[in-house]
Order: C-alpha cells, then sequence, then structure tokens
C-alpha cells in the first residue's frame, strides 16, 4: 500500500475529511469541465455562423468594388486616404473563472469619412459599406476564437485536475481509510477477546 498511515482514530477522521473534500473537488472540476466545454460548443456555432457571412459579404464587397472600377475607376489617392484602423477596444468577461475577450469596434463618424462622396460613385459606397461589415464581423470572429482558444486550455487544465483526483487522490484516500478502518477493527477485536479472556479469569 503506497503512502502508509499510521492507523489512528484521528488519522482516521482527517483522511474522511480529507476524502469528502475530494470528492467535492471533483464534482466542482467535473462541473466546471462541462459548463466549459457547453460553452466551446456555442462559440463553435457562432463562428461558423460568422465566418460564413465574412465569405458573403466579401463576395459582395469585391462585386460592387468591381462594379466600381468598371464604371469610373478608383483613384489611387482615394485608396491611399483609407484609415489604418485603431478602434479595436478589449475588456473581459468570466466564464467559471476564465477571463475571456470582449472586443469591440469604435464606429467611425460618418463626418469623418475620409472618402469624399462627389468622387466616388454608388458602386464604391456600397463597396465600402460591405468592407466596413467585414471588418466588424473579423472583430467578433477574433474574439471568438480567442475565447474558444482561452475555454480548450482551460478544459484540459480542468480535466486534468478532474482526473488526478478521480483516479489518484480519491483512490489513495479510500485504500488509506480502509487500511486504517481495518486495524482499528480488528483491535478492537482484540481487545473484546482479551477483556473477555480477563472477565472469565475474574470469576
Amino acid at each position: 500500500m503506497a503512502d502508509k498511515v499510521f492507523p489512528t482514530k484521528g488519522n482516521l477522521i482527517n483522511l474522511k475529511n480529507s476524502y469528502a473534500l475530494a470528492k467535492t473537488g471533483y464534482e466542482l472540476m467535473d462541473r466546471k469541465r462541462n459548463v466549459l466545454i457547453r460553452e466551446v460548443m456555442q462559440l463553435l456555432n457562432e463562428a461558423s455562423e460568422i465566418k460564413d457571412s465574412i465569405n458573403k459579404t466579401y463576395i459582395t464587397a469585391y462585386e460592387a468594388l468591381k462594379k466600381a472600377n468598371i464604371k469610373g475607376g478608383i483613384p489611387d489617392d482615394i485608396a491611399l486616404s483609407a484609415p489604418v484602423e485603431n478602434g479595436v477596444n478589449i475588456t473581459y468577461r468570466s466564464v467559471m473563472g476564465v477571463n475571456l475577450p470582449k472586443l469591440s469596434l469604435t464606429e467611425t463618424d460618418e463626418k469623418t469619412n475620409p472618402f469624399t462622396y462627389h468622387r466616388t460613385n454608388i458602386e464604391f459606397d456600397e463597396a465600402v459599406k460591405a468592407f466596413t461589415e467585414v471588418k466588424k464581423l473579423c472583430v467578433k470572429l477574433a474574439e471568438i476564437e480567442s475565447s474558444i482558444y482561452r475555454l480548450s486550455v482551460n478544459i484540459k487544465k480542468t480535466q486534468k485536475r478532474a482526473n488526478a483526483l478521480k483516479n489518484i487522490v480519491i483512490p489513495k484516500f479510500t485504500e488509506q481509510i480502509a487500511f486504517i478502518t481495518d486495524v482499528l477493527n480488528e483491535r478492537e477485536r482484540e481487545e473484546f477477546s482479551r477483556l473477555k479472556v480477563i472477565k472469565k479469569k475474574t470469576k
């Protein structure tokens, strides 16, 4: 038997308390793992839907851009006036102790639109609108994929801890409790037999 312990009632009480704590810990870990798995499955579905939306919106955007090029061409200075996106904000939300990113995109004020409408056509404006939508969808997809990664890493850690409790810690406590219980019961039987012998001799 591994980790042999001294068979006393005090040790038996301590082991029973540790055993109960380990079982509670395992149940909590198992519950946490299930919650995280459900969260991942939900996010995977969302990611799939967003990827479909991105593909469709890209098709719309490039089709509009192609028509804009055919109709009037797009001057290089208009293309170069597109600003670098730096309006992505990040906060966090907690799911069972796992911090998941929450991304948001600062809306661009129409008044500060870098594209002058009198120099562009309707098709170009439609392309800008579609590419803006793609940008928003990509930010959302980045949020979801990052969350899936963080959850997956935590699921593995939780699974490892749950397995350690179930397959190592709890069986060890069970074995030690059984060992001490057997020894104490044997001592009680010996003591009972000894008292019977003494009682007979004193008659």
